[in-house]
């Protein structure tokens, strides 16, 4: 197994500027398949996150999509990009800004972070994915649930 950030993280990661409008986060999202993006300002240093839960859910609040049932639950096979084809869902899409509705509380982990610290936070804030800073807070990676379990497979 890998022992630290820098050796599991992915280094080819799709990130967004929070003036940035959610229809462009969706069309990275899509392109990429990816289910969220670091949000970064102009020296790449990581401000937010936003996730496909939180578009989700803005398009609920918002009445973009029609959610499946009161509690906002969304089924997982719904195509979110074809619900929010309609002229007036993308208007809003083009019109809001990822800095409104990106999640602020970000937790990152240095490139120099042990596997089993990456491991629990994951585990402990119930989150997919940690993006991995330099020693300036820049974005350098990022590492999802799926890059801990290839690590945890792969032997020394």
């Amino acid at each position: 197994m890998y022992s630290t950030a820098k050796e599991m993280m992915t280094t080819q990661v799709q990130s967004i500027g929070p003036e940035e409008s959610i229809q462009a986060a969706t069309e990275v999202l899509a392109k990429y398949n990816i289910s969220g993006l670091p949000v970064v300002d102009e020296n790449r240093r990581v401000i937010g996150i936003l996730s496909s839960s939180d578009i989700v859910k803005f398009s609920g609040q918002s009445h973009i999509i029609n959610l499946v049932s009161s509690s906002g639950w969304v089924s997982p096979y719904t195509d979110v990009a074809a619900m929010t084809s309609l002229n007036k869902g993308f208007e809003m899409l083009g019109k809001k800004k990822v800095k409104e509705i990106m999640t602020r509380k970000v937790i990152t982990v240095p490139e120099a972070a042990k596997a089993d610290e990456v491991a629990r936070i994951l585990a402990k804030k119930k989150i997919n994915r940690l993006p991995v800073t330099d020693p300036n807070g820049a974005l350098v990676g990022i590492i999802t649930r799926t890059d801990l379990i290839s690590a945890m497979a792969k032997e020394d």
